[in-house]
């Protein structure tokens, strides 16, 4: 009741306050109503005010009291005052409350005013907040509360106003920016407040007292995932590498900082560490054993920072590395960490397409890692480093680079030297450059700047689950009980079940409860957004059935659907899923053939595409394109389902003798002979699908195959892309046989594959032939002289050469078949009377 009491009166007090300062004139009056509100902030010149009544004055009336005197910035009694009278009346409110619902009225009435000297008067009462060190009393606040008391939509907005704050002054004010809100003098000056508060968090917890963390990690976290990190962790990590060298509290403290940081924010303040600190030692005194127990950090510590990241300097791979090697239980992540990189160095895909700087950058994280190896682990190792050390170097010394053939040469030399082969060592020759030194100095081992602290046992203490961190009392309880935890978990590890015979079950069947999909939308939108695997599967199943029984409804979303397709993946380990997937897009395309065929063949130069799913646009245009060639019948081809998936995934043309065997029976099919008795009856005559869209199958693909992309190179490295784009080309034209259109295709065949008719990969030539193979075999007899009578004497010349020179057989093979059907073509030409009246 007493309580109830004093909120109103309170409340009461507060209103006719507000009520003053809103409508009275008289200056007197104003001035004892802010009196009596600055009463209720710090008990007044003689106590009028009970430590109650500030606390609910704080907590419900604080706010409303600043937004007040923000919006009557303008009074006439406020420009009667003096300058002292303002300072101490009016700017000591929002000085000596609580900091948070100060600087989120401060900010707020900063971004709602226009530019005037009420502008200006705010700006400087916020100059004063920085200064005033009103930063570390926030922060302090944050700490000192157990539990969060406001609302998780208040304190991001409150972290956005401290990570912000020079965004925001710069986008209202200008260029009549103070200099205190400049980056450079306002995140150096944040620090400095978070290290003021990170210390009365030591001394409140040498005292007892439990404090939290959480608001502090978060700004951190904030400013650092907004690009600060350096500005901020220059002046943190020095002062926390001091403080964590002999003192326990400040590691306690520090480990718990860091456990603190929201995941999402991890990466950055991770990365802005490791290159703040002076050493291994310092980073792992201020993060302690944090990438054994955030999967974030180890993710960062152990992968990103050395295998998919590449801009950082020297130093940064020395303190990485020496942290993982500095501790017996972070050690295995070494070893991790050796095999990773050795795995990259020695790929040669890596070789060829990864950027210079990335090679010399993970060559120098393969040689400080096994600088750092024991003479145990490195026994343990040996076969594997052996193997990179074999297997890299070729990579390495095949490239037609300089300076990657002297980084394989270095590398080898160091690896063999490290791991002693045989008691011989590799030695090649080559001119030392600046790189060849840097690596050779990486197998010395740099002595450490300063001491290696004492082991601590107080690792074992911060392993709650809660923000709370325990006073100093209560840790050595805790302490004292880790022991019985690792035997207890050593204990448990010698249960073992190595010795049971696992049970049969080979012949189980997994019962699913999910229902297929009977309508093609919902289909879609299962493969589009479903996260359960069994419905992804069935409607995967059911796809190609759907689509082919409803020609309509597939045709209003089969662009759509085609894209969900495309960019689908085996995320569910589905059996048969390139099958079901490809038989799928086959079946748009057939259902709906111009609006798919134009959306694969546009995708198919476009960006961000793995090389895979341009061999897949391919092959989904080849089947799609050799169902349409077939006349139609009343009895529907069955399914393509898992069972057809090898079949499937032989991309025509890979098969030399597959194609042999298409000439051979072409060439017999021209040939007259005498037949013998009865023969079958001719087949029913049905219109061929494919004639009619031919050209939207083959054309879209020769337009830009001359324009390198980001992440796709047609005539550069992309090798195995170029050559079934060849072949399934020539498949086109091979289909086109007697359309109207064969004529166009063949002679813009010809041209494709003439600039590449001497590649280097056979699979390209092989491709090279068989398109024109086909273009032989397709284009009328007549369009041959006609139309290509200027390249018919230099194509028969080099189909010569290949015939008789080329490396590989099937190569010669092909260019034997061409050269005959060549020859058959212009013959029979030449002996038609009606095409030498053309001719002439």
């Amino acid at each position: 009741m007493e309580q109830v009491s004093t909120n109103a009166e309170v409340r009461l007090t507060v209103s006719q306050c507000f009520r003053t300062l809103t409508t009275s004139t008289d200056t007197a009056d104003v001035i004892s109503a802010l009196t009596t509100l600055l009463s209720h902030l710090d008990g007044g010149p003689e106590g009028t005010t009970t430590a109650v009544q500030q606390a609910e004055f704080r907590r419900s009336h604080y706010t409303r009291t600043l937004q007040l005197l923000v919006s009557n910035i303008q009074a006439d009694w406020l420009h009667s005052f003096t300058a002292a009278q303002r300072s101490e009346l009016w700017d000591s409110l929002f000085l000596r409350g609580p900091p948070d619902q100060a600087l989120l009225v401060l900010m707020e009435g900063i971004g709602e005013l226009k530019p005037s000297t009420s502008l200006d008067h705010l700006v400087s009462i916020t100059e004063k907040f920085l200064q005033n060190h009103r930063l570390a009393e926030l922060l302090w606040s944050y700490c000192l509360q157990a539990a969060p008391s406001d609302s998780p939509q208040l304190r991001e907005t409150l972290l956005g106003r401290i990570s912000a704050l020079p965004d925001l002054t710069a986008n209202k004010l200008h260029l009549n920016n103070r200099p205190v809100f400049l980056p450079q003098q306002y995140y150096p000056l944040l620090a400095t407040e978070m290290l003021t508060a990170l210390e009365r968090t030591c001394q409140a917890l040498r005292d007892g007292t439990d404090c939290s963390l959480a608001f502090v990690a978060q700004t951190l976290g904030k400013v650092c995932i907004q690009g600060h990190s350096g500005l901020v962790l220059a002046v943190v990590a020095p002062r926390l590498s001091v403080c964590t060298r002999s003192d326990m509290v400040w590691q306690r403290v520090c480990w718990k900082l860091m456990e603190n940081v929201p995941q999402r924010w991890m990466e950055s303040v991770l990365t802005g560490l490791v290159q703040a600190v002076s050493g291994p030692d310092a980073l792992g005194r201020i993060i302690g054993n944090l990438v054994l127990t955030n999967k974030k950090a180890q993710f960062v510590i152990t992968h990103k920072l050395l295998l998919l990241q590449y801009k950082y300097e020297t130093q940064v791979l020395r303190i990485v590395l020496g942290y993982l090697a500095a501790d017996k239980d972070r050690r295995p992540l070494l070893v991790q960490v050796l095999r990773s990189v050795c795995q990259a160095w020695a790929n040669p895909s890596a070789v060829k397409h990864t950027p210079l700087e990335q090679q010399m950058y993970v060559s120098k994280a393969l040689l400080l890692s096994v600088s750092l190896l024991k003479d145990s682990e490195l026994q343990e190792l040996r076969s594997e480093l052996l193997q990179c050390m074999l297997g890299g170097m070729q990579s390495h010394l095949d490239s037609s680079v300089v300076r990657i053939r002297h980084m394989g040469m270095v590398v080898g030399e160091c690896l063999s030297s490290r791991m002693d082969v045989s008691g011989t060592q590799l030695k090649f020759e080559y001119d030392q450059d600046e790189e060849t030194r840097e690596l050779l100095s990486l197998m010395t081992p740099i002595a450490c700047d300063e001491p290696e602290p004492e082991p601590v046992n107080g690792a074992n203490s911060l392993q709650e689950t809660n923000e709370t961190i325990p006073s100093t009392q209560n840790a050595s309880s805790e302490n004292k009980s880790a022991p019985r935890s690792s035997k207890a978990e050593a204990d448990s590890d010698l249960d073992s079940d190595d010795e049971l015979t696992p049970y049969d079950m080979s012949g189980d069947q997994e019962i699913s409860q999910a229902s297929p999909p009977r309508y093609l939308r919902d289909c879609l939108e299962i493969l589009r957004s479903s996260e359960d695997g069994a419905r992804v599967e069935l409607s995967l199943r059911v796809a190609e059935g759907l689509v082919r029984r409803n020609a309509f409804a597939a045709r209003e979303i089969s662009v759509q659907m085609s894209k969900v397709l495309l960019h689908m993946e085996d995320k569910y380990s589905i059996i048969g899923f390139l099958g079901l997937r490809q038989a799928t897009m086959v079946a748009l395309t057939v259902t709906d053939c111009i609006p798919v065929t134009q959306y694969l063949t546009t995708e198919f130069y476009s960006l961000n595409y793995s090389l895979r799913q341009r061999l897949d646009i391919l092959e989904v245009l080849t089947v799609a394109a050799q169902e349409l060639s077939k006349p139609i019948t009343d009895k529907r081809d069955p399914p393509i389902g898992p069972a057809a998936t090898s079949e499937l995934n032989t991309y025509p043309g890979d098969d030399p003798v597959h194609w042999r065997q298409v000439v051979e029976k072409r060439i017999q099919s021209k040939t007259k002979r005498l037949s013998k008795g009865a023969t079958k009856p001719p087949a029913k005559a049905t219109p061929n699908r494919y004639a009619p869209v031919a050209g939207h199958f083959f054309f879209p693909l020769l337009r830009n195959y001359d324009k390198p992309q980001v992440t796709f190179d047609l005539l550069g490295s992309d090798h195995l892309v170029l050559g079934r784009l060849i072949h399934t080309l020539g498949l086109f034209m091979h289909l086109a046989v007697n359309a109207p259109i064969a004529a166009q295709m063949g002679c813009a065949l010809l041209d494709f594959v003439w600039a590449v008719r001497y590649h280097v990969d056979q699979m390209v030539r092989r491709g090279v032939l068989f398109a024109v193979c086909s273009v032989f075999l397709s284009m009328p007899s007549q369009n041959l002289l006609v139309d290509l009578s200027d390249q018919l004497f230099e194509t028969r010349a080099w189909l010569a050469d290949v015939a008789e020179g080329d490396p590989d057989a099937d190569c010669r093979n092909l260019a034997v078949q061409s050269l005959v059907l060549l020859e058959k073509s212009v013959k029979k030409q030449l002996q038609d009377p009606q095409t030498l009246s053309l001719e002439s």
